[in-house]
């Protein structure tokens, strides 16, 4: 018959405990699997960046002027805006043809935004860049008289 004796008792004891660890460690890491699924807007639509100060009237000698704005954002969330990048579009008017972008000046023409601009209208804001007439010595400048600079804006 099996005799249990002191050193059979403590061997058992370890087996039986090293049994239980072994059962306790397989149910922690056992494994599985599943599945689940989320989805990502598809697509944006574009920003519109808005001029909000009002630049006065530019002539020779004059001093730069700020160009400073904010955004629309029609979409549903915040987009991330990197910087916005001003130029010249046309000049219209004036009291000649002979006025054009070289008759001005822009200074600084990316600005840097870094930041998200939230969902909304008149949101979010720009600045640093400047515009100055462009004061040709020696040339005769008068067809800029009553012209307007028009600027466009590029949103990255």
């Amino acid at each position: 018959m099996f005799k249990l004796t002191r050193r059979r008792g403590i061997s058992l004891g370890i087996i039986l405990a090293l049994a239980i660890t072994a059962g306790a460690y397989a149910y922690w890491t056992a494994g599985g699997s599943g599945t689940g699924s989320a989805s990502t807007q598809a697509g944006t639509s574009a920003l519109t960046a808005n001029q909000t100060g009002s630049l006065t009237a530019m002539y020779p000698g004059d001093s730069p002027q700020s160009i400073s704005g904010d955004f629309d954002n029609p979409n549903s969330g915040p987009i991330y805006v990197s910087s916005v990048t001003v130029s010249i579009a046309s000049v219209t008017g004036g009291a000649g043809p002979s006025c054009d972008a070289t008759d001005y000046t822009l200074s600084n023409t990316t600005m840097s935004v870094g930041a998200q601009v939230p969902a909304g209208n008149g949101v979010g804001s720009f600045s640093g860049a400047t515009i100055q007439f462009n004061n040709k010595p020696g040339s005769n400048q008068d067809d800029c008289k009553g012209a307007t600079v028009n600027l466009a804006f590029s949103v990255s």
